[in-house]
């Protein structure tokens, strides 16, 4: 049981971030039908921003305490920037494309803005270290655990109960959901659909970027990170259900789990482990663990 305890408080910090950026991933496949490819770059920017800011935070004697202000800031920075470049500049000109074509432009995105981050940071890797050890550490069954890791987990509980109740509590989340079931109905009611669509891959942009901006003090700030991360993000999303609010949670879950008991016990596994258990969730529910409702076909 005491060989239990680390694989399940890592596996939920692991889950925690993987669960901001899948989140993010999911609203906009929800509401857009976009397998945005481009969504790890996001995450990438969000990191970069952050080690930049902090770097200049702490290279000018600021209060250090300030610092754990710069993630957010980061975070809305990149998305209130980057995501209506991206939806208006681009996306909006393939709306009513197949599935596939929308695949292929954010995958000519996600290859520009690798190349773009490389251009304005270079390929040397990048710091944030200082807030994650600040807060000082606790300890779990004997274990010591930073204090940040808990900021980490707050924050992603926090994301799904502001976006669950958003969702269902505000006229807005209500207007989202009215597209997300039929667009055209929607657009026939006089709901701005246009405008729903850059509000949501807003959204779907700063939860990217602050999973990056999070995860920057724990990790280095590389070339490619966004690559790699991207990769896990669509197996937490194809678990719980493409489009679900709450299947990105249970997929997070799931892959944080399974990931941390992979390290601990038989590292050499970890990515097969992960792709094992997606790869059996999909036998028995191709869709996923929880589907979201299809749009009506008439």
């Amino acid at each position: 049981m005491t060989d239990l305890v680390p694989v399940l408080i890592d596996g939920i910090i692991y889950a925690s971030y993987l669960f901001i950026i899948a989140v993010g991933l999911t609203l906009i496949y929800g509401v857009m039908k976009i397998l945005n490819m481009a969504h790890g770059s996001l995450y990438a920017l969000g990191a970069y921003v952050t080690a930049t800011l902090v770097g200049a935070w702490f290279s000018h004697g600021l209060n250090p305490y300030g610092s754990f202000a710069l993630p957010l800031l980061a975070a809305i920075l990149v998305g209130l920037v980057a995501g209506p470049i991206i939806e208006r500049g681009l996306l909006r000109f393939m709306y009513g494309n197949d599935e596939i074509v929308l695949i292929l432009v954010t995958y000519a995105l996600l290859l520009i803005l690798e190349d773009l981050i490389k251009l304005v940071w270079g390929v040397e890797s990048y710091s944030a270290y200082q807030p994650y050890g600040l807060l000082g550490t606790f300890d779990v069954a004997g274990l010591p655990y930073t204090k940040y890791d808990a900021i980490l987990v707050g924050v992603a509980v926090s994301v799904g109960v502001a976006l669950t109740w958003g969702l269902a509590r505000t006229r807005q989340g209500k207007l989202l959901l009215a597209v997300i079931h039929d667009r055209e109905v929607s657009a026939a009611m006089g709901i701005n659909v246009q405008r729903v669509y850059l509000v949501t891959f807003t959204i779907g942009t700063i939860l990217a970027a602050l999973a990056g901006a999070l995860i920057a003090p724990k990790v280095s700030v590389v070339p490619a990170m966004g690559v790699e991360v991207i990769v896990l993000a669509f197996a937490v999303v194809v678990i719980g259900g493409l489009g679900s609010l709450p299947g990105a949670a249970l997929g997070a879950l799931i892959v944080g789990l399974v990931g941390s008991a992979a390290v601990h016990y038989l590292p050499q596994v970890e990515l097969f482990s992960i792709y094992l258990v997606m790869a059996l969730v999909l036998i028995f529910r191709p869709k996923g663990l929880f589907s979201a409702a299809e749009a009506r076909k008439i």
